[in-house]
């Protein structure tokens, strides 16, 4: 009876999705209202990211029953969001998803279909070569690596790679040959004696986003636990995300606040480990500079009770201290660009493994016969990377196909942590009332 009384609020209430070009100079302002429901706010965020929009700021309040959101977004070049079709497309990409239905939502909310391959998840303790080996058991096998991203972080990997028969191009679905797959997938990933540890899954037909499975991965993995990093420029505690958790007692609240250097994506990944923590956002803002991101969010258990223990705050700081790290790539950036073929990926990974390069991260993708991988790499010492074994790799493959994106240690942009810590919302809750919030924002 909930449930259907659920879905009658929803179609007298449909979601209405403004966007707005006008009222703000520098970026274009998307408005969302809806009914709420949980996990709404992780289904807008997602649609955005998945448009490759960059969000600027933002201004939440899902406060009772209604969700009311509000999202600066420029493109990847910086520029608003003008073509009338992709305003068009992006509308109705929010409203379909959060016209869904809770029950439907269990199967469809950020899935896609995976008939054309078969999609495998790998989890284990990280070493240097990791990948070089799993990609050398998927060659051997005839397996060919259609698409994949791989993430390293506090001494765990974790990957999704779509594969296919090298043969046939067609998903792999013979019991027997998976089985081969997966148990050798976990010799490799539990060569140091941590075969407990090591998980190698085949997806159902139907898998979520790539990268919220990762994320959803990594934290079953217990990635936040700290552990001892030994080396050069190892465990620098002054990079890390500065995190704060503290109580709001007028309304029941616990506060989060984050500062961190700012990057693509990264209000994506602290709604996901706020998700995957069971924590549901009220109200925030978020606000983005040149250098720094900064994010406030007023939250409680799915429960309806706000964090009740000093080891629940601490475990809160460390999963969003390592969801905003998974993704902040410390290696040299290469990309890799060239036509594709059975066993690319297996020599281009040895070829760093032999030349004393780790991968850090690396987002693997093929489309109309050419391979287009990216690479996050790091020396294996903890050293920043001797530019001339970048070189000597770089003419072993060939200029034009692996070039330098991006190196970490030639950029000037540091995150300016010693700023004190700003409460944006610090008078909020005692100078307004909730039925203001809407007042409030629309006024910004």
């Amino acid at each position: 009876m909930d449930d259907e009384y659920a879905k009658l609020v929803r179609r007298m209430n449909p979601p209405r999705v403004v966007i707005d070009n006008k009222s703000c100079s520098d970026a274009t302002v998307i408005q969302v209202d809806s009914v709420n429901k949980h996990g709404i706010l992780l289904e807008v965020v997602q649609v955005l990211i998945d448009m490759n929009l960059v969000i600027t700021k933002a201004y939440i309040s899902s406060d009772g029953g209604w969700f009311m959101d509000v999202f600066n977004v420029i493109d990847p070049e910086g520029k608003k969001i003008k073509d009338e079709q992709t305003i068009e497309y992006i509308k109705k990409k929010i409203e379909n998803n959060v016209n869904i239905s809770p029950s439907l939502r269990k199967s469809m909310v950020g899935l896609v279909p995976s008939e054309d391959y078969t999609s495998i998840e790998l989890a284990g303790t990280d070493r240097p070569g990791l990948l070089s080996e799993v990609c050398a058991v998927l060659a051997d096998l005839q397996c060919n690596v259609v698409n994949a991203e791989i993430w390293t972080h506090n001494a765990r990997a974790a990957a999704v790679v779509n594969i296919t028969d090298s043969c046939t191009g067609l998903a792999i679905e013979d019991p027997g040959r998976l089985a081969t797959i997966r148990e050798l997938l976990c010799n490799v990933l539990g060569r140091l004696g941590d075969a407990t540890a090591a998980k190698t899954n085949f997806s159902p037909p139907i898998i979520v986003n790539r990268e919220r499975r990762l994320h959803q991965i990594m934290f079953a993995d217990r990635d936040y636990e700290r552990v001892q990093r030994v080396g050069p420029g190892m465990d620098v505690e002054g990079s890390r995300p500065l995190v704060t958790v503290m109580d709001c007692d007028q309304k029941d609240y616990t506060i989060v606040t984050m500062r961190s250097k700012d990057r693509p994506k990264l209000l994506f990944d602290i709604i996901c480990a706020l998700t995957d923590m069971q924590y549901v956002v009220f109200h925030g803002m978020v606000d983005t500079g040149k250098k720094e991101a900064y994010q406030e969010f007023y939250i409680r258990h799915v429960d309806g009770l706000p964090i009740g223990s000093e080891a629940e705050r601490e475990r809160i700081i460390q999963c969003l201290e390592a969801a905003i790290e998974r993704r902040d790539s410390e290696g040299l950036e290469l990309e890799l660009y060239t036509d594709d073929r059975v066993g690319l990926l297996s020599d281009i990974t040895r070829l760093f493994r032999e030349n004393g390069l780790c991968i850090k991260r690396a987002e693997i993708s093929t489309r109309g016969g050419k391979a287009k991988d990216t690479f996050y790499v790091a020396d294996v010492t903890g050293n920043p990377v001797d530019l001339k074994i970048i070189d000597s790799v770089c003419s072993q493959v060939g200029p034009t196909v692996l070039q330098v994106k991006h190196n970490p240690n030639i950029s000037s942009n540091q995150t300016d942590q010693g700023t004190a810590t700003r409460f944006l919302f610090g008078n909020f809750f005692r100078a307004r009332a909730f039925q203001n919030f809407k007042l409030i924002r629309s006024n910004s």
